[in-house]
């Protein structure tokens, strides 16, 4: 009889160790769905549900080694979907044969895809002393979190961005940032499976709970809301004219087209017929050209602010020259109506391998993926710039998916943010659209107007409630004009930052002392039993 009963747990045992291809076929069906949550291919409705099917991959799984497997084929499926853009960059504009560009690709996405094999190796270890609901959303976030800041960080798409749409619940990131929205819809995901496999009254008592949460983030949604559009009945207001030049990539750094980019600038500015005292914002790297050399160019760039009598915002490379070389820098000038330099800001936070060139000496074929920029060093801070009493802090390019950097500008009394950005690497990818719809959070978390020029889209006006006042296509020659206003709303994100973070790595912590305290509890039992 024992012999029978150690035979039936051992076939038992195998059986759940064993990779089935039911399995497998869960774990990239969720892997699919996470990629369909985000822009442009999806919608933010399938990540309420994205990871169920992932957790029935793993919930028989009993060996650590077969989740870190299913977590990674998630992960890759995923991945692959959201970021196959950069085989296409890296192709194209660094010139790599294709089988390089999307091993380059694919080695990124496998790095990312580690923290999924982590997610599933975590839910396994804990979850005979953890309940799911409890364990799944703290650990999503801890290693997002981890995602988004480890080696100069990565956090493009983190879940909660699927939710950019989502007006009232997207409130609630002015007090969690986009990690609040994150952990809420895993412990969504977590609570309908536990629903689905169990069926008891205790996950019926669970699933009201969460419902009862997600309606009191609706409310407050509703509630703020309402708050913010009173806030801006009697607020000051700006015009802006955010011009798209839809410059292709090619052409931006030949000297034979230097006059056609300044003349199609020139144009589309004259188009807009803007009032004096407004503001004018061209992209990323617009100028053709070092502003600060003293030539017919930068002449002609500061007759147009004296000309339309406007406030201007630009992009430009510039460069300050040391004892021993010579430091370039990825910058935003502020114009003032009079044509002068009212101010200057540096990009901070740089691109691996976009901006600067980690290991070229390792890898010289990098050094193609800066050809005609250059290899640029970081800027001293997150300083706003003064346009007259009001302060605008500057975002270019990557750093308007970067939550810390617009909470600085907010903390030193920024009234705008203006993103400027050069998307034309990216093509006719998703990536344009999944980059507009980070920068969206950013005004959100602040409860400032976000306006956005981009070179070839997505150029737009995003009002303190997240609403979209205003957007531009991709690929299309065109300005924008709308107003701004200008309110004082403090924000707990921008005042306090990731605190739901921090609380989410004391739980992490707790628990894995509870687990740790009850196996050796375990274990003091077996050995007094042997005794």
């Amino acid at each position: 009889m024992k012999k029978n009963n150690i035979q039936t747990h051992y076939l038992q045992f195998t059986t759940d160790n064993k990779l089935t291809l039911q399995n497998v076929f869960l774990a990239v069906a969720s892997g699919f769905l996470l990629f369909l949550s985000f822009p442009k291919y999806g919608s933010g409705l399938l990540a309420w549900f994205s990871l169920i099917p992932f957790f029935f991959a793993i919930r028989r799984t009993v060996s650590v080694c077969q989740g870190l497997i299913l977590g990674f084929i998630t992960g890759m499926v995923c991945h692959i979907g959201v970021i196959y853009w950069i085989a296409y960059v890296v192709i194209n504009y660094g010139y790599l044969p294709i089988y390089i560009g999307i091993t380059i690709m694919l080695l990124l996405a496998g790095y990312l895809s580690l923290y999924v094999s982590i997610f599933a190796a975590g839910i396994i270890l804990s979850r005979r002393k953890i309940a799911l609901y409890f364990m799944a959303p703290v650990l999503w976030v801890c290693l997002e979190y981890c995602k988004s800041y480890f080696l100069t960080g990565f956090p493009w798409e983190n879940l909660g961005y699927s939710q950019y749409l989502n007006n009232y619940l997207l409130q609630f990131a002015d007090i969690s940032g986009v990690f609040g929205l994150s952990f809420v819809i895993v412990l969504v995901n977590a609570t309908l499976f536990e629903v689905i496999t169990k069926k008891t009254k205790k996950e019926f008592i669970l699933a009201v709970t969460v419902i009862l949460i997600i309606a009191a983030l609706l409310i407050y949604g509703v509630k703020r809301s309402k708050q913010i559009d009173s806030a801006l009945k009697n607020a000051a207001e700006l015009e802006v004219s955010l011009i798209q030049g839809n410059i292709d990539q090619s052409k931006k750094w030949s000297d034979i087209f230097q006059n056609e980019i300044i003349n199609t600038y020139e144009d589309l500015t004259k188009s807009v017929n803007s009032t004096k005292g407004n503001l004018m914002v061209w992209p990323e790297t617009a100028l053709p050209f070092n502003y600060q050399d003293v030539n017919d160019f930068q002449k002609r760039i500061n007759k147009i602010p004296r000309k339309t009598e406007n406030w201007f915002v630009f992009g430009s490379t510039s460069y300050e020259k040391t004892e021993t070389d010579t430091d370039y820098y990825n910058s935003a000038y502020l114009l003032s109506p009079r044509g002068d330099v009212a101010g200057k800001y540096d990009k901070v936070h740089l691109v691996p391998y976009g901006e600067y060139v980690p290991l070229r000496n390792i890898f010289p074929f990098i050094r193609k993926l800066t050809a005609g920029m250059g290899d640029f060093s970081s800027g001293k801070g997150y300083y706003p710039l003064t346009m007259d009493q009001r302060k605008i802090g500057v975002l270019i390019c990557y750093e308007g998916i970067l939550p810390f950097a617009a909470r600085e500008y907010k903390r030193k009394g920024a009234e705008l943010l203006v993103n400027i950005t050069n998307d034309a690497w990216f093509g006719a990818t998703s990536a344009p659209f999944q980059h507009f719809s980070m920068a969206i959070f950013r005004a959100v978390e602040s409860r400032l107007y976000l306006v956005r020029a981009a070179n070839t889209g997505i150029s737009a006006v995003v009002d303190p409630g997240g609403n979209i006042i205003a957007q531009t296509n991709i690929f299309e020659k065109t300005s924008l004009k709308g107003k701004v206003k200008f309110i004082k709303m403090p924000t707990f994100y921008a005042n306090y930052g990731d605190i739901l973070v921090i609380g989410c790595f004391l739980l992490l912590c707790f628990y894995f002392l509870l687990i740790l305290k009850r196996r050796n509890g375990l274990c003091e039992k077996k050995i007094f039993k042997i005794k």
